[in-house]
C-alpha cells in the first residue's frame, strides 16, 4: 500500500504563507486526483484542493486566489502553496489520493 508523507505546516500569523508538500512512498497506480483536504477544530473534513490530468487545479471557493496546488512532471510530490492566511485557515491538512491518506499535519493561524 502507497504510503502518502507530508511537510511543512506549523504556526503562522495571519497574513502569512505556508507551503505543504506531499510525496509518495512508491509509484502510484492511482488514476484519480491528488487532493488536499483540511479538518478545522469542530468541523468536518473538506477538500480544500484537486490536481488532476496533469496541472487541471481546482479550489473550494474561499481558498480560491490565496491557494495554489501544484506538481512537477511526475505525479508526486504535490505542493499546496498557501498565502494570505486567516484564522479560518486553521486546521489539520492532509493529502489524499484513492483511498490512501497522509498523516496529516497542523497549520495554525494566529491573529
Amino acid at each position: 500500500q502507497i504510503q502518502l508523507m507530508e511537510s511543512g505546516g506549523g504556526l503562522v500569523q495571519a497574513g502569512g504563507a505556508l507551503r505543504r508538500s506531499c510525496y509518495a512512498s512508491e509509484n502510484s497506480q492511482c488514476l484519480s486526483s491528488v487532493n488536499w483536504y483540511r479538518q478545522g477544530p469542530g468541523k468536518e473534513r473538506e477538500v480544500v484542493a484537486r490536481i488532476y490530468n496533469g496541472d487541471v487545479t481546482w479550489y473550494l471557493s474561499s481558498v480560491e486566489g490565496r491557494f495554489a496546488v501544484s506538481r512537477g512532471n511526475t505525479r508526486f510530490p504535490v505542493y499546496l502553496q498557501m498565502t494570505n492566511l486567516g484564522p479560518e485557515d486553521t486546521a489539520v491538512y492532509y493529502c489524499n489520493e484513492c483511498a490512501d491518506w497522509g498523516q496529516g499535519t497542523r497549520v495554525t493561524v494566529s491573529s
